[in-house]
């Protein structure tokens, strides 16, 4: 009987829930994943209808236009996806924006604000990163100056994921850099007929080819005061600092997800390919590494799960977080490494799922936080 991975935080409407995330997939992703990695993004259209089946904004309350569910909601939509290497509708951004406004914003700006993102109207983006700084994000540059009723944003962004298609971007800027972490803050833009807001480039990355991924430039770009996420200055470091155990867990889950995509498609690949008048499949050293690849992935579900479980119960912490996304991310760069050894050649064909998989999972130890960020907040929790 072959190995079963199964998850501790399932049930049966859950999986009920996955029929319909795979059925959508199928119909509606797998067909253009080919046409959205030449071009560099999905389209709106992909969004409006995952938007229309219910899939975006799942962990949302319904009050507030979302799906009325919780994280394992989420969890099934980015595991599917993974397993399959289809990362264009980066769902996960989309829905990590969602949370700054369930937790940070006010009553305004989440009935502004969550109801369209969750039907797909409005592609959601957080700003941070910029051309001169990284994981330091006390380091930031992009300033947004008070003037009477309004902030003008001044700056440059890059690495954004969901910048091409986005409606509302999160920008974290300084509003009195004289302060610090102090001083920094979160400023809502809706990029339609937004004066003075560009977007730069779809970025060439190595992997990813289906995300659009973007510079944008924020010149004299006037938000009103109303667009301070959270209504009050100088918030911005804390409501970042306190989604990351959500959006490192949804790293770590994912990395699992396409380790488990990728032994399957090994299995296969060994089983069918002929070598030497024998399957490969047949080679010791083969079953050798996929028995190394099951074990990994098996002791690693008991640890996502565990984490999951975690974060259902609003107990998981920031270095656990980091302890899921650096484990998940370093363990899925080893895992796919080994299993596209066992496609010899084809396995460097972008024709073949292993391939895609492979340098789309590079980036999983940078975005986030660095494996090496990561370990630093872990060591400073013990």
């Amino acid at each position: 009987m072959p190995i079963a991975f199964r998850r501790s935080w399932t049930d049966p409407d859950l999986e009920q829930y996955r029929d319909t995330v795979v059925r959508f997939i199928d119909e509606h992703m797998l067909p253009g994943d080919e046409a959205a990695r030449k071009q560099g993004h999905v389209g709106h259209a992909l969004w409006r209808k995952a938007g229309e089946t219910g899939l975006l904004c799942t962990d949302i309350p319904e009050a507030w236009g979302g799906g009325g569910g919780d994280f394992r909601h989420e969890a099934v939509l980015y595991e599917e996806m993974a397993r399959r290497s289809l990362t264009g509708m980066n769902s996960s951004v989309h829905s990590i924006v969602a949370h700054y406004f369930l937790n940070h914003g006010t009553e305004d700006q989440k009935r502004r604000y969550l109801p369209r993102m969750a039907r797909g109207e409005m592609v959601g983006a957080i700003a941070m990163t910029e051309p001169g700084t990284g994981s330091d994000l006390q380091g930031i540059r992009t300033r947004a100056a008070r003037d009477g009723d309004h902030y003008v944003i001044n700056g440059a962004k890059t690495f954004i994921s969901n910048g091409f298609l986005a409606g509302v971007v999160l920008v974290v800027c300084k509003t009195d850099p004289a302060k610090g972490a102090a001083g920094t803050s979160i400023l809502i833009v809706e990029t339609d007929h937004c004066p003075g807001y560009r977007v730069g480039r779809l970025l060439d990355k190595m992997g990813l080819k289906a995300q659009d991924t973007s510079e944008l430039f924020f010149d004299e770009v006037r938000v009103p005061a109303s667009q301070l996420l959270g209504g009050q200055e100088g918030q911005g470091f804390y409501q970042l600092m306190a989604d990351l155990p959500y959006e490192r867990l949804i790293i770590g889950l994912t990395a699992l997800a396409a380790m488990e995509g990728a032994y399957e498609a090994t299995l296969q690949y060994v089983r069918e390919r002929k070598a030497f008048g024998q399957a490969i499949a047949d080679f010791q050293n083969t079953r050798f590494k996929l028995a190394e690849v099951a074990t990994e992935i098996q002791v690693g579900r008991a640890f996502i799960d565990r984490c999951v479980e975690l974060l259902l119960r609003g107990e998981l912490d920031t270095a656990t977080a980091s302890m899921a996304k650096l484990w998940g991310s370093e363990a899925q760069g080893r895992v796919i490494d080994t299993c596209l050894q066992l496609f010899g050649g084809y396995g460097y064909m972008n024709e073949y799922l292993i391939a895609r998989m492979y340098t789309d999972a590079r980036i999983q130890r940078i975005y986030g936080g660095t494996s090496e960020i990561m370990k630093e907040v872990i060591a400073r929790a013990l």
